[in-house]
């Protein structure tokens, strides 16, 4: 676990520093310097580019991953690499002449409840295949073991240059229209800094010969889109569908505050995933089973600890960050609650992803993911147009749950691995004591001062728990280490 929890750290850090920035975005920039309107329209255009960049990127991300380590002598590797550089393409130029002949018949199904969409449809387009090579010049990093710059890129990069962006439109350097597409450009700029990073790393060979397995290669990359659809439905279609079927497409911007807010939780697994990823991949391939399964259980319990203790402070300050936004932003207190909640236990699966995704098994899991894809858009139809932003919420936790569920199910199955152990029970049981006994308590102070006290407290609180309850030896020894016990 060393290499896991060095760079694991580091990606940590600069992912939670993203996160920071993404909050004074998010919270406090968006609400103030763009109109809910403007906000919404943002919201949603990032929500379509995400649901369309497994599309752009063809699965090759995934693939570079899953494969690359298979292969040994120099000419196979340089061959996998051109032939990983060059297959978006198959899907990108074919979908850009759609887009171009069909333009008048995509403009209207997209701004058919909200108008103002109808100015910007190619905007999603070109931040799809920009998101998309990002994705698979990163992995081109995480490859050589390399992550920790591109986390940076991937969590801080645009989120800098959009608050820049923002004050920009704050001082009137720029007007909203002008906000956009330079917020593309911030996500170009990205990808090709991206790309310069990966060829210093590893500087690519052509080489157009013919690999053995490339026929696996392909289907598995064709497989993959369907993950990476699935997995972006999941987390994008609630945006995506409310900016559809509801009037006001300011309800995008209201349900994203909450969103951000519950997603804070997705943090370290994120971070660790980056490294995760590549390893899981390497016991794979190499048949290591014992590693494979020392890597679950430890990385799920680490993941519980560190998440569980971000639900904490956020379902315990919830009601006090609340009233320092505006009003209007404040209406999705049950969406925080229940998307907490799914995140939590997206966490505790460690890395069950990387398992199924780099395993034989992929082609059910994926047949699995897209039932489970079309029950989250049937939800969201149903939920969405009789409570609103509430109704999506729920959609998207129940999605989530029974994916979840029926993963870990399945790696049982096939592995006869569970990420749970006996400190993930402990761990459960102290999130549950310490949310019933802080939720109604507040300091009499300012919000602010309340929540600094108050996360303070819990913290100590959890850390003492934490320690004194055994619950795992990493995150007992990192205790021991950095408060000298």
């Amino acid at each position: 676990m060393g290499i896991v929890l060095n760079q694991s750290f580091k990606n940590t850090i600069t992912t939670y520093l993203g996160f920071g920035i993404g909050a004074i975005n998010t919270l406090f920039l968006y609400t103030n310097f763009l109109s809910d309107q403007y906000y919404g329209l943002v919201a949603f255009l990032l929500s379509a580019a995400n649901i369309m960049m497994p599309f752009m990127a063809f699965g090759v991300h995934n693939a570079i991953v899953k494969f690359y380590s298979s292969f040994k002598s120099k000419n196979s590797i340089n061959s996998f690499l051109t032939l990983m550089l060059f297959l978006p393409l198959l899907f990108i130029i074919p979908t850009g002449f759609i887009g171009y002949f069909a333009y008048d018949a995509i403009v209207n199904w997209l701004s058919s409840e909200n108008q103002i969409v109808e100015n910007y449809v190619w905007h999603i387009f070109i931040l799809a295949i920009a998101m998309a090579y990002f994705e698979i010049f990163f992995a081109w990093t995480k490859v050589q073991m390399q992550t920790v710059f591109g986390n940076v890129m991937k969590e801080v990069f645009h989120r800098i240059g959009i608050m820049i962006l923002l004050f920009a439109v704050y001082l009137e350097w720029l007007t909203v229209d002008n906000f956009i597409v330079a917020m593309v450009g911030v996500y170009v700029l990205r990808m090709l800094i991206m790309k310069l990073y990966a060829y210093s790393v590893r500087f690519p060979k052509l080489n157009f010969q013919k690999l053995e397995n490339q026929f696996s290669i392909l289907k598995y990359s064709a497989l993959m889109i369907i993950a990476g659809s699935v997995a972006m439905l999941i987390l994008d279609i609630d945006k995506f569908m409310i900016g559809l079927i509801l009037p006001d497409i300011e309800q995008v911007a209201y349900y994203s505050v909450a969103i951000f807010i519950a997603t804070v939780i997705a943090v370290p697994q994120r971070a660790m995933h980056q490294i995760m990823l590549p390893l899981t991949a390497k016991y794979l391939n190499e048949k290591d089973k014992v590693a494979l399964e020392d890597l679950y259980k430890r990385s799920s319990t680490t993941l519980l600890v560190v998440s569980g203790f971000i639900f904490l402070l956020i379902i315990l300050n919830i009601n006090q960050l609340y009233e320092i936004l505006p009003e209007e932003f404040t209406g999705g207190l049950f969406v925080v609650l229940i998307v907490s909640l799914a995140k939590l236990y997206d966490n505790s699966l460690g890395n069950n992803n990387a398992i199924l995704f780099n395993s034989d098994y992929y082609r059910m899991v994926l047949f699995f993911g897209v039932l489970l894809a079309i029950m989250a858009i049937v939800l969201n139809a149903v939920f969405i147009p009789i409570y609103g932003i509430d109704g999506s919420a729920f959609a998207t936790f129940l999605a989530v749950f029974i994916y979840n569920t029926i993963k870990i199910i399945f790696v049982k199955q096939k592995f006869n691995m569970l990420p749970f152990t006996a400190g993930s029970a402990k761990v459960v049981l102290t999130l549950i004591v310490l949310s019933l006994a802080f939720y109604f308590w507040e300091f009499p102070f300012h919000p602010v001062a309340n929540i600094i006290l108050k996360s303070g407290l819990i913290g100590v609180v959890y850390l003492i728990l934490i320690y004194k309850l055994n619950v795992s030896e990493d995150i007992s020894e990192q205790i021991k280490k950095y408060l000298k016990l």
